[in-house]
């Protein structure tokens, strides 16, 4: 007689096939308009905001012309890089003009030294990567029918370094508060981003942290019962939208799977 245990993992797994079954048409969608969402807000506000100069003001930069182009490179890249990425067009050139906006901002808006952000900049930067080995698998696909040696492509070693970059962001929202549902929540994180990160049931794990981040982001993150005045609010939104992003990192990963290399891929060898 199978452990009870044993047969709840089976369950879980059955029931995050049926979803990836009807959802497998918009999923990939969903996942990369996710991902993106910190620098479509990102650059959507700053168009708005221009005449304001809200864009602009970066803490090292005093020659005004200079932070006008880097604030136009701002915004400009940022909603270039997205569009293409939503239409699949050029999507390694778009992701390595997001991967500099990236830079720029950590650089320019003095995040070099806030561990938080930086983490949180990282993490999106893994999201990135499974973009790029999305790219490449497509391209790969059109020799499909080609025989081929067993081995694992440059594009799996990609995957991997996107999930691990990807999980750091789940290190800035561990609590280390001294209550029960503090502890529950550190742990229940930490045994998902372990599996996640060694790519050991990575479906269901990344699935789970999905919801797990969706029900988080809203409790914690509700921006918009701030009013728009308050720094609050704007705190919230940067919140809310990056870990949107990292939702869409995860949903690619539900998408796309963990790669040749993981625990997942040698089982079934």
């Amino acid at each position: 007689m199978a452990p009870r245990g044993c047969n709840v993992m089976e369950a879980a797994e059955e029931l995050s096939d049926q979803f990836l079954h009807l959802t497998k048409r918009f999923l990939p969608h969903l996942a990369r308009l996710c991902l993106i969402s910190t620098f479509l807000e990102d650059g959507i506000h700053t168009w708005w905001q221009w005449n304001k100069q809200e864009s602009i003001k970066m803490s090292w930069i005093s020659n005004s012309f200079l932070a006008l182009i880097l604030g136009m490179l701002n915004t400009f890249g940022q909603l270039v890089g997205c569009v293409l990425i939503l239409v699949q067009k050029c999507v390694p050139c778009a992701c390595f003009v997001l991967y500099g906006i990236i830079f720029m901002q950590v650089m320019a808006y003095g995040l070099l030294w806030n561990l938080r952000f930086l983490m949180r900049n990282v993490s999106l930067s893994g999201g990135l990567l499974f973009l790029l080995a999305e790219s490449q698998a497509k391209g790969k696909s059109m020799f499909a029918g080609v025989p081929t040696l067993d081995y694992i492509c440059p594009h799996q070693y990609i995957q991997l370094g996107g999930r691990v970059l990807l999980l750091l962001m789940f290190i800035s929202l561990l609590h280390f508060e001294v209550s029960m549902f503090a502890i529950f929540q550190d742990a229940f994180n930490m045994v998902l981003i372990i599996l996640v990160a060694i790519g050991f049931k990575t479906k269901l794990a990344a699935l789970t942290l999905v919801f797990w981040l969706l029900l988080i982001n809203v409790l914690e993150n509700p921006f918009w019962t701030i009013p728009a005045n308050r720094p609050l609010h704007d705190f919230m939104k940067y919140d809310f939208f990056h870990t949107m992003s990292v939702m869409g990192g995860l949903l690619l990963v539900v998408a796309l799977g963990p790669g040749g290399v993981s625990m997942d891929k040698h089982k079934k060898w």
